[in-house]
């Protein structure tokens, strides 16, 4: 079972999505602060995250340079689901290293289960 890490401060959201992607037969840990997040990779490895931007806290673009910085959790691929569809919020999620950039306002949560299930091979 892939094992999803879901990086979101939204209660409604990160309830439909978590609920969606368990029902989708995947292993969903959903957290709301990148604090949580970067503990969470420590204890588990996931087969990829999908991050929220603006979080209580440390932003996600914080969080996905700390993770950069920590090889046991590094190479986890990202992708970025936000609100801020800005050239340059895009740019900086890229040069970070996530592998999409979703802008949640434009993308129906099928689309997301789908985009993950691509990446996956699932």
């Amino acid at each position: 079972m892939k094992k999803i890490l879901l990086v979101e401060d939204d209660q409604f959201l990160g309830l439909l999505m978590k609920n969606r992607f368990i029902k989708e037969g995947f292993d969903i840990t959903w957290v709301t602060s990148g604090d949580e997040a970067i503990a969470k990779l420590k204890e588990a490895p996931h087969d990829v995250i999908l991050m929220d931007i603006i979080l209580p806290g440390a932003s996600g673009f914080e969080v996905m340079e700390k993770i950069v910085a920590e090889p046991q959790v590094g190479s986890t691929p990202i992708i970025i689901i936000s609100n801020l569809g800005q050239q340059s919020d895009i740019a900086r999620g890229k040069e970070l290293g996530a592998v999409s950039y979703l802008v949640k306002a434009d993308t129906p949560i099928d689309v997301l289960v789908q985009k993950v299930r691509e990446f996956l091979k699932a």
